[in-house]
């Protein structure tokens, strides 16, 4: 690890726990928060939260299967539209310089989710953005933090 971002500013960590902590009590499906966090942090290649949320979605009943195949979600029947939706929308907001998220893309996801929904999905994707560049940056590596 380069640096210990907790220590060298705590009030950067708090706050990062306080957006963790209102991302925590949105109510989208607690699992579909995690495929998130994982899919998220597998385009951001951040090795510690891939480590924590695959345990974390694990902990919640989620199948070492669906685990296993998220980098290839769009390639199977495993996820619901629902999460595909999700999924499909968590990887435009991460990649929002490659075309962000299209009126095409909003029209599919609103099949499924409300305005409010897809506001706080978008929160949720942000957070675990925020999260993997912090603990890229600070150079974090699985079992840092345990």
């Amino acid at each position: 690890m380069r640096f210990n971002y907790r220590e060298a500013n705590p009030q950067v960590f708090q706050a990062m726990l306080r957006l963790e902590q209102f991302a925590s009590q949105i109510e989208i499906d607690p699992a579909l928060k995690e495929l998130i966090k994982i899919r998220v942090s597998q385009l951001n290649s951040c090795a510690f939260c891939i480590n924590m949320h695959t345990k974390d979605a694990r902990k919640r009943g989620e199948t070492e299967q669906r685990l296993y195949l998220l980098n290839a979600w769009r390639e199977t029947s495993l996820y619901t539209p629902e999460e595909k939706a999700a999924l499909s929308l968590a990887e435009a907001v991460t990649r929002i310089g490659d075309g962000g998220v299209t009126d095409e893309l909003y029209r599919s996801v609103s099949e499924y989710y409300n305005d409010r929904q897809i506001a706080d999905l978008i929160f949720i994707i942000n957070t675990i953005n925020s999260w993997n560049r912090l603990g890229i940056s600070s150079g974090m590596e699985p079992g840092d933090f345990e």
